[in-house]
């Protein structure tokens, strides 16, 4: 399992994977030291750091867990190196549990990294114009049991969109439903049967009530971590279309 997942670890390195962990944060942080410079009076970090982590999983989590499972699939489909990897003296759900591994990995960096560049962001703005410098200490314990909560609860989404990645050669189905699954979470933000669809599981995170907190990280990590299972062992019993 070790040597499967230092290769996947490798093809992702040579990959576009790190401008993509790296830019999707950085946009986000973006917003936010712009939105501070724009703002007239101090706000505690809470608000920042929770903001940033709703944006984040709301919108730019989902668009992620969509092209990075595009890719890591596309690495496989592209060159059609399927039939080697299958072929190797190695149990085929490795294969795949290394790429699910690799994928969560990458996902929960890019997490904390959005996390970072916000507290830098908002620093930065602070300095450039003290009257929005947050006036209390950052305590970076609830935004991190914030961050992952958020990861717990988008398991099944990265489960659903890494099966579709895989199962496809073609990169059209898995980004098809990426990209619905996103906009009818953004188009329905306020329905309550939200906490049960997947894309609308980690922004629940942030919701008020605690029914939908819970239900949201029950169905997102419970469910999904079965989901992830059943995913990587269809996807060793079958054949890529």
């Amino acid at each position: 399992m070790l040597a499967a997942l230092s290769v996947e670890a490798r093809k992702l390195n040579r990959s576009m994977a790190a401008l993509l962990a790296v830019s999707a944060p950085a946009l986000i942080a973006v917003f936010v030291f712009f939105n501070m410079l724009r703002g007239r009076r101090a706000m505690p970090w809470e608000n920042w750091t929770e903001a940033s982590t709703g944006v984040w999983a709301f919108f730019m989590l989902p668009m992620s867990v969509t092209a990075l499972t595009a890719l890591v699939a596309h690495m496989e489909h592209g060159p059609r190196a399927w039939d080697h990897l299958r072929a190797l003296p190695i149990a085929r759900w490795k294969i795949y549990a290394a790429k699910a591994l690799c994928v969560l990995t990458v996902i929960t960096a890019m997490s904390l990294l959005n996390l970072l560049v916000t507290v830098g962001a908002v620093i930065l703005a602070g300095a450039i114009k003290p009257a929005v410098a947050p006036t209390d200490a950052l305590h970076l314990a609830t935004p991190l049991l914030l961050v992952g909560k958020v990861m717990v609860a988008a398991i099944l989404l990265t489960a659903i969109q890494l099966w579709t990645a895989l199962r496809f050669s073609s990169f059209v189905p898995a980004l098809a439903l990426g990209i619905g699954g996103t906009f009818f979470s953004v188009v329905a933000t306020s329905a309550k049967q939200g906490v049960f669809f997947p894309w609308q599981m980690p922004v629940n995170m942030l919701a008020k009530e605690a029914w939908r907190v819970d239900t949201a990280l029950f169905l997102g990590g419970g469910v999904g971590s079965v989901v992830l299972v059943l995913a990587v062992m269809h996807l060793a019993r079958r054949e890529v279309l």
